[in-house]
């Protein structure tokens, strides 16, 4: 294998895609999202898929039903977006990124006439409407409203965001078709606050381990930190990590990350799927020549085929269960390479089906 070959099949080891590691006996959807410290989730059913891709015997229903039971949470953080991640987690990982996220808003904030005193009355009423309740975006709003509080779409965005970052609300069951909130302190257990020097140290401890090999700069670009604290949180972990000059760049990388399967298999990933967004640099898996077919130019990412640790194309989801998966592939791929692409669209489709049984 030549350099480019190895980083990815590395990653396919480390993000729980391929080989066998010491987190191979990850077997819930909250140990897979814990393992990873943070999965893009704001594609809400690619984001299960996510999970269930790298999980053995779960369906999209078997997921779903976790995250109603808050075995994970749905909440904006790092960068931000919206991110699962675990209960465990949740509250230190907050901590970090509130200060930077609060920073990010502040111009919009002022175009939106959102003042710190509004803030701090919107954080009041939704904080009492969800007192023992589960309520939807459009039902808080309602609360404002009664409250005096102007909303539209956009000032939702922040009063939910700023609720979210201050640890005061987080993700709750889904009612129907949709996302609801509820009080964080009543969906998780409370946790001991980690100093900001602890916290980034297990961040970065979760994001090599995890994602490895991976460099600073990808570091930077998945956790939002700045490259000062990034560096800092390297530092403080370096001496458990293995590191290693390729395509003259510094890769760290779990210590044990070396065992992986000879083969890699063949995967649908999904839509903002880890094994690329979670990198600045993404050439190891994909050719600069491709990378606009899958990464649009507003950041959008599509869902793509892997094979022989490359994207290869990209595929779609049938629309309905009489339909079959589209596949867009770069090149006319070789008779195995395709009977292997068939047999992960049989994978996906029976995660699918599988969650839309009933009774």
């Amino acid at each position: 294998m030549n350099q480019a070959q190895t980083i990815a099949q590395l990653r396919l080891a480390s993000q729980h895609l391929s080989g066998t590691t010491s987190h191979s006996k990850l077997e819930t959807p909250q140990e897979i999202v814990s393992w990873m410290g943070a999965i893009q989730a704001q594609d809400y059913a690619m984001a299960k898929w996510a999970i269930g891709i790298r999980l053995k015997g779960y369906s999209e229903k078997r997921i779903e039903a976790a995250f109603n039971q808050g075995e994970m949470i749905r909440t904006h953080v790092l960068r931000p977006t919206w991110h699962f991640v675990s209960p465990e987690n949740i509250r230190w990982m907050l901590a970090l990124s509130a200060g930077k996220i609060k920073a990010m808003s502040k111009a919009r904030d002022r175009d939106l006439e959102i003042t710190d005193a509004l803030y701090s009355k919107s954080n009041q009423t939704i904080q009492k409407a969800l007192e023992g309740m589960q309520l939807t975006r459009e039902e808080l709003a309602t609360e404002l409203q009664k409250a005096g509080i102007e909303v539209n779409a956009s000032r939702m965005v922040h009063f939910m965001m700023r609720a979210e970052v201050e640890g005061i609300v987080c993700s709750g069951a889904l009612k129907g078709k949709s996302h609801t909130y509820a009080l964080l302190d009543e969906r998780v257990a409370p946790a001991k606050p980690l100093h900001k020097e602890e916290a980034l140290a297990k961040l970065a401890q979760i994001y090599f381990n995890s994602h490895g090999p991976a460099s600073l700069q990808d570091f930077v670009w998945w956790s939002g930190l700045s490259v000062s604290d990034a560096k800092q949180a390297l530092g403080n972990i370096q001496t458990t990590l293995s590191s290693e000059i390729m395509n003259e760049q510094t890769y760290w990388k779990s210590q044990s990350a070396n065992n992986v399967s000879v083969e890699p298999p063949v995967h649908l990933l999904p839509a903002f799927d880890e094994y690329l967004i979670s990198y600045r640099d993404r050439q190891a898996a994909l050719s600069q020549a491709h990378y606009r077919k899958i990464i649009s130019s507003n950041g959008i990412f599509r869902p793509v085929i892997i094979a022989d640790r490359q994207v290869i194309g990209l595929w779609k989801k049938p629309a309905s269960q009489k339909k079959p998966i589209v596949f867009d592939f770069f090149d006319a791929p070789d008779a195995f390479t395709l009977n292997q692409v068939h047999e992960a669209g049989d994978r996906f489709v029976s995660f699918s089906i599988l969650s839309s049984i009933t009774g």
